[in-house]
């Protein structure tokens, strides 16, 4: 199957929530919830989007003609390209009934690791999900990242025990989460993490830790005192929190802040490889891409997937080549135009 043929498949399993657009930039789904939606005023996922479109690539084809390279190194092992798919979580109440949590994510581990890159898995309620996507991760030499809910430090220790025997990749917290209503009706209390408490969490982990939903300078600076090996640019805490700016728009000052201290990724709104190349060029080391990743999930298993990262990479490669980007490395803001 072909990418349109495989997205056609996805409307007759995804929704009501989620509308399956031909591009996913959260026009449709607006402030619904539960589905793809977020918190009031519901303009979240729409203004990452359109942020990513208001910058222009700079053409250059005067060098030397030659097939880009896009393999991006972390952590000590190299993968296919900087691109890597996002958690996402209670799959079939927002998405629809097709996948539940564990069996979305045995897709998406397994597809990946296939293809050379890496999927990042959520966490909820029920701690099988978790379980499940680690045992998945077991059967790929430990390749994932389970991203941790910011729950009481105590239930956070007990989750990367399960990972630190288990001998998995990497680890990630999803700090923006702070507000979920079912961490607040927790006693004690969980949620927001200081620095120090932070400083824990990452020493107890025996596996890179990376910290999702930094949104600021300051938040950056703090991922870096807390020991933690990378960072997630994201604003997917505006499910619970509105009125947030775009992904795009604070990235270049984090990257000003932090690059080179601690690895940069960036999650929201990206759905191109010329978005791959845009981000970039801002200070991403990487990115994370959710929704469509899951669509084409839906509407094709792990075919979807490879169909879905053969676009996008061959689109960040043909952006690379009429920029004159021979590697990774060679994108800068000098490839971008920002008016």
């Amino acid at each position: 199957m072909n990418y349109n043929e495989i997205h056609a498949a996805a409307k007759d399993c995804v929704g009501p929530y989620c509308k399956n657009c031909p591009v996913c930039n959260g026009l449709a789904c607006g402030n619904s919830m539960p589905g793809p939606g977020c918190k009031y005023p519901g303009n979240a996922a729409a203004r990452n989007y359109s942020k990513w479109q208001e910058i222009f690539v700079n053409m250059d084809t005067l060098c030397p003609n030659c097939d880009p390279d896009v393999s991006f190194e972390l952590f000590g092992k190299t993968f296919k390209a900087p691109i890597f798919a996002a958690p996402l979580g209670s799959i079939d109440m927002h998405y629809g009934p097709k996948y539940k949590d564990q069996e979305y994510n045995s897709i998406l581990i397994k597809a990946a690791y296939e293809y050379g890159l890496l999927a990042l898995t959520g966490d909820g309620v029920n701690p099988e999900i978790m379980k499940s996507a680690v045992e998945d991760m077991k059967k790929v030499q430990g390749i994932g990242i389970p991203t941790i809910k910011p729950w009481n430090k105590e239930f956070v220790f007990e989750k990367l025990d399960i990972l630190n025997e288990s001998g998995i990749f990497a680890a990630a917290m999803d700090v923006d989460g702070a507000g979920l209503p079912f961490l607040k009706a927790m006693n004690p209390n969980a949620g927001s993490k200081s620095v120090d408490e932070m400083k824990e969490i990452v020493s107890y982990a025996k596996m890179p830790f990376i910290i999702k939903g930094v949104m600021t300078v300051a938040g950056a600076k703090k991922a870096v005192e807390s020991g933690a090996k990378a960072i997630v640019v994201s604003n997917h805490g505006g499910r619970v929190q509105g009125g947030v700016p775009s992904t795009a728009e604070v990235l270049p000052a984090i990257a000003d802040a932090v690059k080179g201290r601690i690895k940069i990724f960036v999650d929201g709104g990206i759905r191109s490889g010329v978005d791959v190349f845009r981000a970039l060029a801002l200070g991403a080391d990487a990115v994370l891409i959710g929704r469509p990743i899951l669509n084409m999930i839906y509407g094709g298993g792990e075919e979807g997937f490879k169909v879905y990262m053969d676009k996008i990479v061959g689109e960040l490669k043909s952006t690379m080549t009429m920029c004159g980007a021979a590697t990774l490395k060679d994108i800068d803001r000098s490839k971008i135009w920002l008016g």
